[in-house]
């Protein structure tokens, strides 16, 4: 059991595992263990979470998503299959976590009299560069 929050825990039987072959560091033993982890969870399917919490986490990670609606996390960190789980079962926690909590309304400021005078004497300052270049009259 993946245990979120004191009210969110995610069962056993929502999650399976496929193992397969990693590549990177490991010598000779890459060809001989399936030391990859993939942690797939049917993310529609599932009553652990609201749905609002399941729009932000498809809006925040939609490359982990599937058509079919589950929620794809593979580790090949390390050499051994039972720290690449824990590895997926972190990262998944992590993404759970974030998408907790809601993000803060953003609200509109007003642009404050000292950016305004910059802003239009950079402006002016960069016109006069510009009218400066222009062929003129030396009389």
């Amino acid at each position: 059991m993946l245990q979120i929050t004191e009210t969110i825990a995610l069962g056993d039987d929502e999650i399976t595992w496929a193992f397969s072959r990693s590549g990177g560091p490991g010598g000779q033993n890459v060809n001989k263990v399936a030391s990859k982890a993939q942690l797939s969870w049917f993310l529609d399917g599932t009553a652990a979470i609201a749905e609002p919490v399941k729009a932000r986490l498809k809006n925040a990670h939609p490359s982990c998503l599937t058509q079919e609606g589950y929620f794809l996390i593979t580790s090949q960190e390390s050499r051994d299959q039972g720290r690449n789980k824990e590895i997926c079962l972190e990262k998944l926690a992590e993404y759970l976590q974030s998408a907790l909590t809601p993000p803060k309304k953003r609200f509109a400021t007003k642009p404050t009299k000292s950016s305004k005078r910059r802003r239009v004497a950079d402006k002016r300052q960069n016109a006069d560069r510009k009218e400066n270049r222009k062929p003129g009259s030396w009389d």
